[in-house]
């Protein structure tokens, strides 16, 4: 009697073997053999139900791996602080910190008395340094809760004079009334969508008043018949100013004349600012509180800011920040378009000579993550074929660039300079895999 065919479920190759595979270990070292072995059951399964072919169980099991964690991303977008790429990147100096700080340390320990210290204070000391007209600071873990925690410690219960045309919506659907309103406090909206006077802040002021909030409209503009009451002005009403500058920029600067800084804001005679840190700061998710001594002690000690408080790394690299402020986002911001060009001519010149046409174009660059809106950057970019846009997005190294008239721009403002090479290769293999 002669052999029947072999099911060809038998030809499935063994767990042990595919986790073998150089690919699916080193899999394993990132995301633990219990996540690769499940993808490897799933591939085997598919070909026990004929969906692939047991030879392609290998590949398959490869191309199911999920990624390990956030994968980083080239931005060639043009968009300085693109929300959507966790803002601002940190500085090589900020990366080190964070990798000093992922152990144990000594953020709430004085190592020379073996006693309890106060937590953060090298960066609290250098974002006093940053500000010398703030009389205190205190750094929580986002914006947002530095506003809240101001709002719950100063008017819970209270009242919040707040103009009508700065009641803006932050991203994701969050709109600041009901932030405010979640503390406890009650919002006494004044003026119009597109013009508030100090006359409509002082009629509305009376002995229920926690604060004026004063927010910088950061993710838009209003232009034509318009007014608005600056912190000047407002600092003579006799209540307490809270500024909520947004971006977190500590010091003018000429590049960016209409965004409000730390330190002109409480000049101006604002009581307490509150900010971000991973903005124009150029350092990591935080949210920074400037102002009055007592008032920023109030809020230290408040129990939501146990809530609130911020974790080491983000201590670590907040710190390292201010010590060197020379951060990859002030370099974008500064980058001189005669110096862009070169790099992008540079690599339209290299891809030429892989026999790979580009083009370079005149772009325009922006701040985002809701900072100096209507300001807009000179800059270059590489003009390639829009059907690049998604292999490039979803390569091994994603590259992000956006399209504009049926053309991929890669604008180099925010990709490093030594990473040019990375570009280029990422667009040639998609290049080849085009042809």
């Amino acid at each position: 009697m002669g052999d029947g065919p072999v099911d060809p479920r038998r030809r499935v190759p063994r767990t042990d073997a595919l986790l073998a595979d150089p690919r699916l270990a080193a899999a394993t070292a990132t995301l633990g053999r219990d996540r690769v072995k499940a993808v490897v059951a799933q591939a085997q399964e598919r070909a026990r139900r004929g969906e692939i072919d047991p030879e392609a169980v290998r590949d398959a099991a490869v191309a199911a791996l999920p990624p390990s964690g956030p994968r980083p991303v080239l931005n060639a977008t043009g968009v300085v602080l693109h929300t959507n790429l966790g803002r601002a990147p940190l500085s090589p100096e900020a990366v080190a910190a964070v990798v000093a700080a992922s152990g144990h340390t000594d953020v709430e320990l004085d190592l020379s008395t073996g006693r309890r210290a106060r937590r953060g204070r090298d960066a609290l000391d250098a974002l006093a340094a940053a500000v010398p007209d703030a009389e205190a600071v205190h750094v929580v873990n986002n914006g947002a809760a530095a506003l809240v925690l101001a709002a719950t410690a100063l008017a819970a219960g209270r009242e919040i004079v707040v103009s009508r045309g700065e009641l803006v919506e932050i991203g994701d659907g969050f709109r600041l009334p009901d932030l405010l309103e979640s503390t406890g406090a009650r919002l006494r909206e004044v003026g119009t969508t597109n013009r508030t006077t100090l006359a409509d802040y002082a009629a509305a002021i009376g002995p229920r008043t926690g604060f004026v909030l004063k927010v910088h409209p950061s993710n838009f503009q209003i232009t034509g018949f318009t007014s608005a009451a600056g912190v000047r002005q407002l600092a003579t009403l006799g209540v307490p100013v809270v500024a909520d500058i947004g971006s977190g920029l500590l010091r003018a600067d000429p590049l960016l004349p209409d965004e409000p800084d730390a330190t002109t804001t409480l000049r101006d005679g604002a009581t307490l600012v509150t900010a971000s840190g991973d903005k124009l700061l150029g350092g990591p998710q935080a949210g920074l509180l400037l102002g009055a001594a007592d008032l920023v002690d109030r809020l230290r000690h408040h129990p939501l800011a146990r809530a609130v408080r911020v974790d080491k790394l983000t201590l670590a690299a907040l710190a390292a920040t201010l010590h060197h402020p020379d951060t990859p986002t002030r370099a974008a911001l500064h980058t001189d378009p005669g110096v862009l060009r070169q790099r992008v001519e540079r690599l339209r010149d290299r891809l030429g000579a892989d026999g790979r046409k580009a083009e370079v174009v005149p772009a325009v660059a922006v701040v985002g993550g809701g900072g100096a809106p209507g300001v807009e950057l000179d800059s270059w970019a590489l003009s390639l074929p829009e059907r690049y846009a998604t292999p490039l997005r979803t390569g091994d190294q994603p590259v992000l660039g956006r399209v504009v008239r049926g053309r991929l721009l890669l604008d180099l403002r925010c990709v490093p300079a030594d990473a040019d090479e990375a570009v280029r290769a990422a667009v040639l293999r998609v290049a080849d895999g085009d042809d």
